[in-house]
């Protein structure tokens, strides 16, 4: 599964097949993406408007009391019928909550100031695969109105959220994704977070709109001069043959010979893609 993975919703069936063409994958969303009186429709078209299940995602309602607790069961019940079995789990609180899923690989969505403390925990779960970030639902759990400051950048708390989230999935070994970029129509700042993702340790970032697939995809695909640095830096680790050396007047260790075996990485994952 590729860098670039694009929300749809569930409710519009027409657009399954055009995602799912334009993305790394799909996440099928039966949360905020679609109304209350729409979610049974939704739930029909997972089974109706098949996909590759090797590349959706189903994004459930917040297991939990009340009518979210309602609409988990119902969600789970529509699975039944489908061939998906990789699960986003909204609003991400508890690792009981995981529990629930056991015949899923589940993507974790820590969105809530429960969720984010938790985050270590949840990793933790043998069924989870990944653990993923929001901000805005993060701040809204704050009781505060803005994730971003006036000129784009993150606040401070969602900053400590992204990477308490990663560090958590890092720790256990799991995948993390970044969160959705809102502003649709900026992609050189789409481009930018992306960039900075990559070089954080996301193992990927999702999108709202198609639009933004290309930027995340650039992001995440090493420059050709990029490639031919770290292969030559792996050429000259090999010559040296310690531990520690010197190449193009920096200090080199393991490390950094760690890091530039992830651009060959990810360069040969592009082509082979």
């Amino acid at each position: 599964m590729g860098p670039a993975l694009l929300f749809c919703p569930a409710d519009r069936p027409e657009r399954f097949a055009k995602a799912a063409e334009r993305a790394d994958a799909v996440i099928l969303d039966l949360e905020d993406a679609v109304a209350p009186d729409a979610k049974d429709y939704a739930r029909r078209n997972l089974a109706e408007v098949p996909l590759d299940p090797e590349r959706t995602i189903v994004r459930l309602n917040a297991a939990g009391r009340g009518t979210s607790g309602v609409h988990f069961e119902a969600d789970l019940d529509a699975l039944e019928a489908t061939p998906y079995r990789t699960v986003m789990l909204a609003k991400a609180e508890a690792p009981e909550q995981l529990a629930l899923l056991r015949s899923y690989r589940v993507v974790a969505l820590c969105e809530t100031a429960a969720g984010v403390l938790a985050a270590p925990a949840i990793a933790a779960e043998p069924n989870a695969v990944a653990l993923m970030w929001g901000a805005e639902d993060l701040v809204a759990s704050l009781g505060g109105t803005s994730s971003r400051t006036d000129d784009g950048a993150y606040r401070a708390v969602a900053l400590h959220a992204r990477s308490a989230v990663l560090l958590a999935a890092g720790a256990h070994g799991k995948a993390a994704i970044d969160a959705v970029y809102t502003d649709i129509p900026d992609l050189a700042g789409l481009a930018a977070e992306s960039a900075d993702a990559v070089a954080s340790g996301f193992a990927a970032k999702a999108c709202i709109h198609p639009s933004q697939v290309a930027a995340v995809r650039a992001a995440y695909a090493p420059s050709a001069e990029a490639v031919a640095g770290a292969l030559a830096l792996l050429a000259a680790a090999e010559a040296a043959g310690t531990g520690v050396f010197q190449h193009d007047g920096k200090m080199i260790d393991g490390p950094i010979l760690r890091h530039a075996e992830m651009v060959v990485r990810r360069s040969r994952t592009q082509h082979a893609g």
